[in-house]
């Protein structure tokens, strides 16, 4: 089930010009600044109500999101969703058909599960849902 709109991803390429506008302009607070997916990826999280802003730079040429800047230029990447089964989920997905970047959830360095669902059975949304890690 889904609990929550956790992010929206934000394709950059390059965190610190993007934070100009979304720090400077918007006025958004930065908590912070990391390498995810491996240091595949530098992330920019900027909270905003119950959710986060998530601005995504590439630092792999060859990944899915540089790809994506390439083909399609900065913009939305994709939208996450909590979930409080990831496994449920990912099967529930399975029965209706969907086609699945992920089969099995990623599991982050903090123990966070996540997985994507193409953009081809989202009406053209790329959809990650995440599940937290168990205490």
């Amino acid at each position: 089930m889904i609990i929550r709109l956790d992010h929206i991803g934000i394709a950059v390429q390059n965190v610190n010009d993007a934070l100009k506008f979304f720090e400077g302009a918007l006025g958004m607070k930065l908590d912070h600044v990391a390498l995810e997916e491996g240091g595949r990826t530098e992330v920019a999280f900027l909270p905003v109500g119950g959710t986060e802003v998530e601005l995504v730079e590439p630092k792999d040429t060859d990944s899915g999101l540089a790809k994506f800047l390439a083909k399609r230029g900065e913009g939305i990447h994709h939208i996450c969703f909590e979930v409080d089964d990831i496994d449920a989920a990912l099967a529930r997905l399975k029965e209706h058909g969907a086609q699945l970047i992920d089969e099995t959830p990623r599991v982050n360095a903090s123990g966070m599960q996540y997985a994507f669902i193409h953009p081809k059975s989202a009406h053209g949304v790329l959809i990650e849902l995440y599940q937290k890690a168990k205490a």
